[in-house]
């Protein structure tokens, strides 16, 4: 009897442990997965706990744009050496961000000049082609016309072609009559020059005429200029069929002489400069002094176009040949042809 007892206790206790694993597997089927059970705390701290619980946040998203120098200090607080791959990526960024800067250096706003004659016969047609020309300019460009005013306004009128370009521009116009026509011209210009100093725009000026034809490279080589800028230009005839240069010759920027339409001419020891063949930086019509040159001037304020002829041909050191490479490209050419009885010379 005694043996059969201690079997039916053992058997008992064999089942109440076979149980409670059975109530304990059934339990935890009912748990969450990818987290801790309950029966992991027990031996733990609970700082090893709460690690466990929260897994660690990666330092970048999807706005966070990698900076080098902040990344290096991340890394070196938290005792860890910065990747390859990271040292690596902050290369471009560092590069893009200086060809930004490069891309957003702004330009020296360009001023162009362009007197139209009353009798020109083919002035619309010369109008739109420098229209075309010029709206191949990167800007900033200004286009101030001078005309006489006329009351008739029409598609075909200069104003209307003005409207149609897209370009900044300004449109002066005068009602005095002349005789001459270097005396119009001369007026024409006066009018721009003083609506330059008046409003103080600052850039470099350049006169250019309908007949002027330009390579695109020209505007990018004047906005250069300090003081003044000349450059060789040719001059072209139709009738006579051949090609003339004028300007000057240069040793880099450096003007060293002029090239002369009649060797043989000994009284003329210095060629004049064609108004189309030299450029100028504006703030000398209202800050001359900044340039070395006296603030009062005879017939400065009256005769803009003659100060500015006067100070060219005084000094060559001030004139600085374009293009720097010795002044050896023409850029610039000019057509004459006879659309008027007068040509320009």
């Amino acid at each position: 009897m005694g043996g059969s007892k201690k079997k039916t206790q053992v058997w008992k206790k064999a089942v109440i442990h076979f149980s409670l694993c059975f109530v304990m597997g059934f339990f935890t089927g009912f748990a969450p997965a990818g987290k801790a059970s309950f029966f992991s705390n027990f031996g733990t701290t609970p700082s090893t706990s709460t690690k466990s619980q929260i897994p660690p946040q990666p330092l970048e998203n999807s706005t966070y744009t990698p900076n080098p120098l902040v990344d290096k200090a991340m890394l070196t607080s938290q005792g860890q050496a910065p990747a390859p791959a990271q040292s690596q990526e902050a290369e471009p960024e560092t590069k893009s961000l200086s060809e930004t800067e490069e891309e957003v250096t702004p330009r020296g706003l360009v001023i162009v000049v362009t007197p139209v004659m009353t009798e020109e016969r083919y002035k619309n047609v010369l109008l739109r082609r420098m229209a075309n020309t010029l709206r191949l300019v990167p800007p900033p460009l200004l286009w101030i016309l001078v005309e006489k005013h006329s009351d008739a306004e029409d598609e075909n009128s200069s104003s209307t072609v003005l409207r149609k370009t897209g370009l900044m521009y300004r449109r002066i116009v005068f009602k005095e009559n002349f005789t001459s026509f270097e005396s119009e011209l001369d007026h024409q210009r006066n009018l721009a020059l003083r609506h330059i100093e008046h409003h103080k725009l600052s850039g470099i000026v350049h006169f250019a005429g309908l007949n002027n034809i330009y390579d695109l490279d020209f505007f990018d080589e004047i906005r250069d200029i300090e003081v003044f800028g000349t450059w060789p230009m040719a001059l072209l005839s139709a009738n006579r069929k051949r090609v003339i240069v004028e300007g000057p010759v240069c040793e880099s920027s450096q003007v060293l002489g002029w090239h002369l339409r009649k060797i043989n001419n000994e009284t003329e020891t210095k060629p004049p400069i064609h108004i189309s063949s030299f450029a100028f930086n504006s703030s000398i019509l209202w800050d001359p002094e900044r340039w070395g040159r006296p603030s009062s001037v005879e017939g400065t304020k009256q005769d803009s176009i003659k100060y500015v002829k006067q100070v060219v041909l005084e000094d060559d050191t001030k004139l600085k040949g374009l293009p720097a490479q010795d002044c050896s490209k023409i850029m610039l050419w000019r057509l004459n042809f006879p659309t008027r009885t007068h040509l320009s010379t």
